[in-house]
């Protein structure tokens, strides 16, 4: 007897190969919360919706009800108590579970799985639904960032969810090997996507970098959300160069002790659009302090608006940055290192122009378009082998007989609320 699954309408006997798809989307953040996450969302959902596939999109707290012209299933949250702005999904397992069975996806898509995907894996496996896991957010980063207890389970936990899925996906060298070693099974390396269009030097704007540095100062900027993870205080000893203004671009709970620490440095707030490429655009040099990132995807706009870069040498800018090429990277730990890079390109103009002339080729190639193409085939490559069990009247769960271990956080947590 076939498992107790929905019947996609790509299941019919008259769809093609490359019939159009329906993906369940099920993220642990959503709009109107802005950071990377979101943002990865946001274009795979324009994605699919550009190519007339159908999707759903699971996410938690309030918000828009919609987004791309797909319907936005809002589940329950509680604000995390140092980080009120970010809500953590709770896991609303009879919500959940019937609205993924209503729209009877032909694949469940996990963004940064956590409680919300652990309870999406359950449902999936219940019905044989292929599964395909982003890992974006590196939370055991996190928790030691904000000092949380219990910091020690979180490879476990997250172990434990993505090894029940059919194929996880690393935006990173870096983050891929980090996961290897933690016993993480069926990696694959997907990257990130940049809007070619909206990061470009034609936004250069020479009216607002007059407003910003009136003395012609060079202009060095961050973007990013303000909080402790990100480490933006490591600004401070970039602001102590000299000939040269701090942007800082975003907001968060650090914002309000950051203005204090950083009086000269112009603080815009959180931009989006136009407004966030006229400001990339027209910096002279991006800085960024997160030593954290899976991928860094402000990393990557910047160097699209063609901006060089100055970055940690860990994570995700790693793959991003080439040192002397298109930036510079420093020991994570080392402020000393931080204040020579920037200072380097700040204080030397053929340096800068070498490297700002480099920068957008070297990521031109990361169109959203072709990372969605990718992302597509990873789709169907799940979804195949889970139809042949499925079709051969097998109980299975995504990707064969496995099943997802206990879970110390149900114990927790229980049902959720419905």
């Amino acid at each position: 007897m076939a498992p107790d699954r929905p019947s996609p309408a790509s299941d019919r006997p008259t769809a093609s190969h490359r019939a159009p798809l329906r993906v369940a989307i099920v993220t642990e953040s959503f709009l109107p919360q802005v950071n990377g996450v979101t943002n990865s969302v946001c274009r795979v959902a324009d994605l699919l919706a550009a190519e007339g596939h159908q999707a759903v999109v699971l996410a938690p707290g309030h918000g828009p009800a919609s987004y791309a012209g797909f319907p936005v299933i809002r589940l329950p949250s509680l604000p995390l108590p140092f980080y009120r702005d970010f809500p953590v999904g709770l896991p609303a397992r009879r919500t959940m579970t019937a609205a993924i069975r209503a729209f009877a996806p032909d694949v469940l898509h996990l963004a940064s799985p956590a409680l919300l995907g652990h309870a999406a894996v359950e449902a999936a496996r219940r019905w044989a639904l292929p599964t395909v896991a982003v890992f974006q957010t590196d939370l055991a980063g996190f928790a030691g960032r904000y000092g949380l207890p219990g910091g020690q389970t979180v490879w476990p936990l997250l172990r434990r969810v993505h090894s029940a899925v059919d194929r996880t996906l690393v935006p990173s060298s870096a983050t891929l090997e980090t996961l290897a070693e933690h016993g993480f099974p069926r990696l694959h390396l997907w990257q990130r996507g940049v809007d070619t269009r909206r990061f470009s030097p034609e936004h250069r704007d020479e009216e607002l970098r007059r407003r910003i540095a009136p003395g012609g100062e060079t202009i060095v900027g961050y973007v990013g959300r303000l909080a402790k993870d990100k480490r933006v205080d490591l600004l401070t000893h970039v602001a102590r160069l000299r000939g040269i203004r701090l942007v800082v671009v975003g907001d968060g709970p650090e914002r309000a002790r950051l203005r204090r620490r950083l009086p000269d440095a112009v603080f815009t707030g959180q931009r989006t659009g136009d407004e966030l490429s006229r400001l990339y655009a027209s910096m002279d040099v991006f800085v960024h302090t997160g030593a954290d990132e899976t991928f860094c995807q402000a990393v990557q706009e910047a160097l699209a608006s063609g901006v060089p870069a100055v970055a940690p040498n860990s994570g995700g800018p790693v793959d991003l940055v080439v040192p002397e090429h298109n930036g510079l990277l420093y020991s994570p730990d080392s402020v000393r290192e931080l204040r020579v890079a920037v200072g380097r390109l700040a204080h030397n103009r053929q340096v800068r122009q070498r490297m700002a002339a480099a920068a957008r080729p070297s990521v031109s190639a990361r169109t959203w378009e072709a990372i969605g193409g990718q992302l597509i085939d990873h789709y169907r490559s799940v979804i195949a082998p889970s139809r042949e069990l499925a079709g051969g009247g097998l109980q299975a769960s995504p990707g064969g007989a496995r099943s997802l271990p206990h879970d110390p956080l149900s114990d927790v947590i229980g049902t959720g609320p419905s």
